[in-house]
């Protein structure tokens, strides 16, 4: 039984089309993939993508003007463009991370990756254009309409696949060399189906070959993936990891080790989340003790806990019996988890978290305040520093603005606010933040030693500053005595006050503040 013609142009355009929408999907899982391991590994989301998406579409424009002389031989050249964009573009969160970790040459490797690709991807279309004119009933108008169409749907699809399926089920390593692999597939396929006879022997043999090393080198590298990940996740901290894992919100690594010489048979249990410390099991009751029971000095009947879901911050709390409820608002439900499964961090925070007292919340504590209805007596604002974009918000007047709503009318405040030693603008800026807000705020800082000298704004509604004093029937404490707090209120002349502006959602001064003081930290 035989087709006829315009049967077999119709399936010949639609298997055009078809790879154009995989290799849409492809080209925009590279873009997103590169976005967020630079987000990972950096934390600057805005500006990783502005980086990769500026220098990709720059790329494509120089791609699209090279595949000019190759379209003479476009079949031949659109397999082999196809097969060094699946090989490159599957091995580049390999690359970058193996970059990030033992080269310590990460942003000039990103911006050489992410040309290439782009490179690569501008190519595509060209080619593809000129193999769709080739199948005879299709006009140059129609053709050019069905490509993009085409090309728009599939960008969509791998828009959506990247965070929804790629993500979740395989992980950067794993899903880049996925949609490499599905990237040649689609490209070899439809050059050896639908263009056969343009190719030449020479051509089939060199893309065979090309075919058959590709394979082997996503293979390989997936067989490898897990073990070349832990060899390069351990290169980045000091201490040996025991745990790793890539929740939907972030990376999260505990490190477990002896502690300094002279700790004799302590251990030195760390937690990092996307490579910035939270805590060290030799000194985080320093931290937390600062943080916790100078905000308890006044009514404490219902808390709300900002962060915190390591449970260190709630176990201080759980020492005042007259605390009737806890609720922790924090986002990441692995990290909780973590501290509830894992031993030595639930011996740490005592399993503070399965206390009858605190109701566990996973939200974004910014929009969770938006909805709520409570009243607290106390807020602990025990968040990660405003680094990175999606964290810049839980530092503006906006946000203090949102606590406020939910604060009694005698209730205090405590954020934890970075250092004043090595970020003392950022630090200032928070305090300005609070009293834009309507807060009057009393600063204060001690030293941890993980940490250096840091920082923490005592807060209260109205003119009156808070006085920083510990609670009557404060427990004792390891660390915090009334003398030391005392003098966390004094702040030496080089590390005084400095002027600088609050921090809004429009206007994030924070994180720029806090981009350029840490930096070489």
């Amino acid at each position: 039984m035989t087709v006829d013609a315009p049967a077999r142009w119709r399936l010949a355009r639609a298997t055009v089309l078809a790879a154009v929408f995989v290799c849409a999907a492809c080209g925009l899982v590279y873009e997103l993939a590169l976005v967020a391991l630079g987000s990972y590994l950096i934390g600057d989301t805005v500006g990783q993508a502005s980086i990769v998406l500026g220098v990709m579409v720059f790329a494509m424009g120089v791609g699209a003007l090279a595949a000019k002389p190759l379209q003479s031989r476009a079949a031949a050249a659109f397999a082999a463009v196809e097969l060094v964009l699946a090989l490159l573009g599957g091995l580049s969160v390999l690359g970058l991370y193996a970059a990030f970790a033992w080269l310590d040459l990460y942003g000039p490797a990103l911006v050489a990756t992410a040309f290439v690709l782009g490179l690569l991807i501008g190519a595509e279309i060209p080619l593809l254009m000129v193999l769709l004119q080739r199948i005879r009933e299709q006009s140059a108008g129609s053709a050019v309409a069905d490509l993009f169409a085409a090309d728009y749907v599939g960008a969509l699809l791998g828009g959506l696949a990247f965070p929804f399926l790629l993500l979740p089920i395989f992980g950067q390593l794993k899903g880049a060399l996925v949609v490499g692999a599905v990237n040649a597939v689609a490209g070899v396929a439809l050059v050896f189906t639908v263009f056969r006879r343009e190719l030449s022997r020479r051509a089939r043999v060199a893309l065979t070959a090309g075919s058959v090393v590709v394979a082997l080198c996503l293979g390989y590298a997936w067989l490898t993936a897990r073990d070349f990940e832990v060899t390069t996740r351990q290169q980045l901290y000091r201490d040996p990891v025991v745990h790793a894992e890539r929740s939907r919100y972030q990376e999260i690594v505990l490190t477990r080790s002896v502690a300094e010489p002279g700790r004799t048979g302590a251990t030195d249990l760390r937690l990092f989340l996307n490579g910035d410390l939270q805590f060290s099991s030799v000194d985080e009751y320093r931290y937390h003790e600062a943080l916790v029971h100078p905000v308890l000095n006044g009514t404490r009947g219902e808390v709300l806990v900002l962060g915190a879901g390591d449970g260190l911050a709630v176990r201080e709390l759980l020492r005042y019996p007259d605390i009737r409820r806890i609720t922790v608002v924090d986002l990441d439900p692995a990290v909780v988890a973590l501290a509830r499964a894992e031993p030595q961090l639930r011996r740490l925070n005592a399993g503070a978290l399965d206390d009858p007292r605190v109701r566990v919340v996973h939200a974004d504590a910014f929009g969770w305040l938006r909805t709520a209805t409570d009243r607290f007596d106390a807020v602990v604002a025990d968040l990660p520093d405003p680094d990175e974009t999606a964290t810049a918000k839980l530092y503006t007047v906006e946000f203090y603005a949102l606590v406020k709503r939910v604060l009694a009318e005698a209730g205090r405040l405590v954020v934890q606010s970075g250092s004043p030693y090595f970020a003392p603008r950022s630090y200032w800026s928070i305090e300005a933040s609070l009293r834009e807000a309507g807060f009057a705020v009393t600063p204060y800082h001690v030293d941890v030693p993980s940490f250096g000298d840091w920082g923490f704004l005592l807060a209260a509604p109205g003119s009156a500053p808070p006085v920083l004093t510990l609670p009557p029937d404060a427990p004792a404490l390891r660390f915090l005595d009334a003398d030391t707090l005392a003098a966390a209120g004094a702040f030496p002349a080089d590390r005084d006050r400095v002027d600088v502006s609050a921090s809004t959602l429009l206007r994030p001064r924070v994180l720029e503040y806090a981009r350029t003081e840490w930096r070489g930290y």
